[in-house]
């Protein structure tokens, strides 16, 4: 009994090694290098803080010559309008401050429709998605506006830097802009500034010093 213990031991011992040498061992590569996907431009509603940027003082050639698809699925260019005053406003359905301020901006236009004022709304949408909703927006505020999609070149030249809506130009007749505003006022603030603009601008005033807010 005392010869069979360790004999049995022995056996055992040997039958392990023997496991494990046939056990091959594996290192896990190294976890692949992370690459963050450049950030998609975004536009935001308004207000939010940027950097100070140069007003444009007029709107540039590229602007006014671009071929704007319209919501009746024609076309139209800014430049079209030349030798009228002119409202642009960017503005997208899921924008709330552009909610409360359409409404408002229709009274006005409303108000001015016999002065020979062009006034354009311009969403930041898709069309290639967003097309039903948009027409629906439309005809639920009984938005009045000369209405079109806002292509990226576009979007990005008039937010000037600024990527947040609404915004709104009043341009004169010779193409210069009489003031350019962003974001939402309560109190009927931004119908005040839209007024006041327009007549400055039907009257051949000169734009605003500072010409934004």
């Amino acid at each position: 009994m005392r010869k069979t213990f360790p004999l049995l031991l022995v056996a055992a011992l040997a039958a392990h090694a023997a496991a494990q040498s046939g056990r091959r061992i594996t290192t896990p590569p190294p976890p692949e290098p992370q690459t963050e996907a450049p950030p998609a431009p975004s536009v935001e509603a308004a207000p939010a803080a940027r950097p100070s940027v140069a007003e444009l003082r007029t709107l540039p050639d590229g602007v006014l010559k671009r071929e704007l698809q319209s919501l009746d699925r024609g076309s139209f260019r800014l430049a079209d309008f030349g030798g009228k005053v002119v409202v642009v406003n960017l503005w997208a359905t899921w924008c709330g401050p552009c909610r409360m301020e359409i409404p408002e901006y229709e009274q006005v236009r409303r108000e001015y429709a016999a002065r020979g004022v062009e006034f354009v709304g311009l969403t930041t949408e898709d069309p290639r998605t967003s097309s039903e909703r948009v027409r629906q927006f439309v005809r639920e505020y009984k938005f009045g506006f000369r209405l079109g999609w806002a292509d990226r070149e576009t979007a990005l030249a008039l937010m000037n830097g600024r990527n947040v809506i609404p915004q709104t130009y009043v341009i004169a007749a010779d193409s210069t802009v009489v003031r350019h505003w962003r974001g939402y006022a309560p109190g009927g603030r931004n119908a005040f500034m839209l007024r006041d603009a327009l007549d400055r601008a039907l009257s051949g005033g000169e734009a605003q010093a500072g010409g934004s807010r």
